[in-house]
């Protein structure tokens, strides 16, 4: 939470500049989790979730046009994320477009 207004930057993972899953990698790290860097490799980690089982803490997955993206469940359908170039790291609704009709995936990774 402490990152948000922290400029995307693609391969960013520290501040000063983060990309969607470096913000996880981050975030995760500050609470003695390790995830692997990518999106792809964070969709296979943990154990997965139904989207009506999520609790903050829990990743969230959508697929924006051909990229896949991922965020962390700050809250009940709230989460933060690294948005795409030129944005900066905030908290969105899950149920706002776009990522509402990209939503695919929750993880749980614990420590």
């Amino acid at each position: 939470m402490s990152m948000q207004g922290q400029p995307y930057r693609f391969g960013g993972a520290a501040p000063g500049g983060f990309d969607c899953s470096g913000l996880v990698v981050y975030a995760a790290k500050h609470a003695a989790i390790l995830v692997p860097r990518t999106a792809r490799e964070q969709l296979k980690s943990g154990v997965s979730i139904d989207k009506t089982q999520v609790v903050p803490g829990d990743l969230v997955f959508m697929q924006l046009k051909e990229d896949l993206h991922v965020g962390i469940l700050t809250a009940p359908g709230q989460f933060v994320h690294a948005p795409s170039s030129g944005g900066r790291v905030r908290i969105d609704r899950l149920d706002a477009a776009p990522y509402a009709q990209g939503f695919f995936a929750a993880r749980r990774v614990t420590p």
